[in-house]
């Protein structure tokens, strides 16, 4: 069955874009309020470089490297286990 009844599609028309990144024909400029907001950003992202910054850095960077050698990371941890067992 097709479209549903009383509902006429013609191949030539199309509907209004609903996106607002379009300069619909004007130039494509930055309004004041989008370089307000892209400050804003920014100023938040600068603020984000702290040492808390540097140790989620760090985590992440470990977890990657864990994730990516899963069976290696899980023998050197047996084997570091091991050892500590033989030691104590």
């Amino acid at each position: 069955m097709g479209p549903a009844a009383g509902v006429h599609h013609d191949k030539h028309t199309f509907p209004t874009p609903l996106w607002t990144t379009s300069s619909l024909g004007l130039a494509a400029d930055t309004s004041p309020l989008e370089l307000t907001a892209l400050g804003h950003h920014l100023a938040l992202c600068q603020g984000s470089n702290g040492h808390l910054f540097t140790l989620q850095c760090a985590a992440q960077t470990m977890t990657g490297f864990a994730t990516a050698r899963f069976v290696t990371t899980m023998l050197a941890f047996a084997v570091l286990a091991g050892a500590v067992f033989l030691v104590l």
